[in-house]
């Protein structure tokens, strides 16, 4: 079973972490959030999830995960002015172990400059910005690509988004 590694901090999607991390247990995988700090409490931005941190950034190494999730909300955009979370989104990506993005979750990989002839989707508000990042963009609610990476676009698209999840888990 995969070790997942989830980028998480405040004003993330709330069921955008919950409903997959949950899927993702239930299927016998391990989700460790990953933050600033080890310990602290994280908050959704609907207020509706609270996360305990299980690692710090700073004490998680790339090598020991087998994949990446990111979810979205306002959380991604906040980590990727920290180069280390780019740099460590990065790894997953250079090294082709699956990362799961959904929402926002992709402007992590935005600046981590590693979506450049991947096809993707993302929030609307998003697209365009992976579209200049070298992306294609497909406005669907579920994209896979290379054998690699999941992406999807809002809440509703959850089902879908963890449906490839788990087969790329697998």
């Amino acid at each position: 079973m995969a070790k997942i590694a989830t980028v998480i901090t405040d004003y993330f999607e709330d069921v955008e972490f919950t409903e997959p991390a949950d899927a993702f247990k239930e299927a016998g995988h391990e989700v460790i959030t990953i933050e600033k700090e080890e310990g602290k409490h994280v908050t959704g931005k609907q207020g509706e999830a609270s996360v305990v941190i299980n690692r710090s950034i700073h004490d998680a190494k790339p090598e020991e995960f087998d994949a990446l999730f990111i979810p979205g909300g306002f959380s991604p955009d906040q980590l990727r002015g920290d180069e280390t979370f780019v740099t460590f989104a990065k790894h997953f990506m250079d090294a082709e172990k699956p990362v799961l993005a959904i929402c926002h979750g992709p402007q992590l990989l935005i600046t981590a400059k590693s979506l450049e002839g991947r096809e993707v989707t993302g929030f609307k508000s998003i697209q365009t910005d992976l579209a200049y990042a070298g992306a294609t963009v497909k406005d669907q609610e579920v994209v896979v690509s290379k054998n690699q990476l999941v992406t999807s676009r809002q809440p509703d698209d959850i089902p879908a988004f963890i449906k490839e999840s788990l087969h790329l888990l697998h």
